[in-house]
Order: structure tokens, then C-alpha cells, then sequence
């Protein structure tokens, strides 16, 4: 159901069962999954590609110009998964043309009010952030982690797979898979067993990951040493092998 105030360019695709609201504006170049659910005075625009049976709430932006100034309206592209909750006063751009073209989030994600996405960011899947979080451009963010209220992510930051940061969070710097974080700068607080008992992980995989935080970050080790030392350990324990590749390709270096 399209709502009689709402706005819909003739060429933008809609799919089935699509519900938009009052007064939202959807663009020429968008195209909307089946089942999805738009509110009220949401306007959806640039080369936008969204999932099935998304819901994004009132006063969202989503698909607009990036906030950069090198940006010159070349025809780059936002794609948005499936079964994604986007709440109140979001905002997410498309991508430029200094990176992959695309800003991309995966499918699964709980993201809350005021976030903000920017362009060239690569989210993956099962993700929440919390209200006001924000990441700057180029930041890669894997499954499963979890953004407190007002985190900040510096730019070109990689966010670890089942990672944790707290409230108030300032991330200039990447952050390996499991790892809990806090502060301003973010710090190194343990890993996120809970998290990782709840995706199901083993008493003896979670184990193991610690082993490899301490390595890391309790040991005294120099990095190149902690990275031999945790690529052993990877070998005896599969659970491990993620943890290992990311500290072996960080590009910006660990938290600390």
C-alpha cells in the first residue's frame, strides 16, 4: 500500500507488498524487495537497492549524496540486504568512486535511531547499533557486532566479527573479531563470551579465543610475535583462524 501523500517516482521499482507512508519520497533509481515497510517522511533516493521485508522508520535519509567533498554526483550505489529494523532519523549514502562505488549492509541488522552510515562502509549481517552511532567513511564492520549508544568510527576502521563496544566508544583503530572495547580512546576490555556462547560457539573454541586475546594483549609479546604465536594457535583451534587473519591485515593497526 503506497499512502495517496507519499511520493513515488514512476521508474523506481517496488515490489510486492511493499508499504510506504505519509509524505515519503522514493526515487528514480530505487528499487524495494517485497514485504518491506517504509514510514512516514522517509525519503529514499540515489541508485539504491533495497532487500525484502525491511522496516525503515520515519525521518530516515537513505541513498543520498556522500558527505564528501571529492564527490561529483558520479552514479554510485547503496545496497541494503533483507529483514533489516532501521529506526527513527537514520541516515546512510551511497558510496564514491575513491572506493568499491557501493556502500553496502548485509541482511539481519538491528540498527536504531540517529545512526548514521557513511559513504563506502561495508556492514555485514545479525550487527545492532545503537542509538547515534556513526561511522565515518570506508569502515568495514563484520557480522554479529555490536556498536554501543554514541560510538564513533574513525575512518577506514575494520569493526572484528562478534566484537562488543561500549557506550560512548571511540574506535581510531581496528578492532580484531571477539574483542570488548570501551573508552575514548577505545581500550581493550576481554572478549565477548556471552555473545559467543550465544551464537553457540564451545567451551573450548571460547577458550581457546582468549588464549589468543591474552597473547595479544597480556603477554608483553611485540606484535609480530603475539601474530606467530596466535597463527599457532589458530592451528590447533579453528575458532581462532579469524582472529588471526585480521591481526595479520590490519591496515590502520590494532586497539591497543
Amino acid at each position: 500500500m503506497i499512502h495517496p501523500t507519499a511520493i513515488v517516482h514512476p521508474d523506481a521499482r517496488i515490489g510486492e507488498n511493499v508499504s510506504i507512508g505519509a509524505y515519503s519520497i522514493i526515487g528514480q533509481h530505487v528499487e524495494i524487495g517485497a514485504g518491506t515497510w517504509i514510514g512516514p517522511h522517509v525519503v529514499i533516493e540515489g541508485h539504491t537497492k533495497i532487500g525484502c521485508d525491511n522496516e525503515i522508520f520515519q525521518f530516515c535519509s537513505i541513498g543520498a549524496q556522500p558527505q564528501d567533498k571529492k564527490y561529483v554526483e558520479e552514479p554510485t550505489r547503496l545496497e541494503i540486504g533483507d529483514r533489516n529494523t532501521i529506526r527513527e532519523f537514520c541516515s546512510f549514502n551511497v558510496g564514491t568512486s575513491q572506493d568499491a562505488h557501493v556502500t553496502r549492509m548485509g541482511s539481519d541488522n538491528w540498527i536504531m535511531a540517529y545512526v548514521h552510515v557513511a559513504h563506502d562502509c561495508q556492514v555485514g549481517n545479525h550487527t545492532i547499533f545503537a542509538n547515534n552511532a556513526t561511522l565515518a567513511g570506508h569502515v568495514h564492520v563484520g557480522d554479529w557486532a555490536i556498536l554501543g549508544g554514541f560510538t564513533g568510527v574513525h575512518q577506514f576502521v575494520r569493526v572484528g566479527a562478534h566484537s562488543f563496544c561500549g557506550v560512548g566508544t571511540v574506535l581510531l583503530q581496528d578492532l580484531p573479531p571477539c574483542v570488548t572495547v570501551s573508552g575514548n580512546p577505545a581500550a581493550p576490555h576481554g572478549i565477548n563470551s556471552e555473545g559467543l556462547k550465544r551464537r553457540g560457539f564451545s567451551a573450548d573454541g571460547i577458550a581457546a579465543i582468549k588464549r589468543a586475546y591474552r597473547l595479544l594483549y597480556r603477554s608483553g609479546l611485540r606484535l609480530e610475535e603475539a601474530r606467530e604465536q596466535i597463527a599457532a594457535l589458530a592451528g590447533e583451534h579453528a575458532e581462532v583462524q579469524a582472529f588471526s587473519d585480521f591481526i595479520s591485515q590490519s591496515g590502520r593497526g590494532l586497539v591497543r
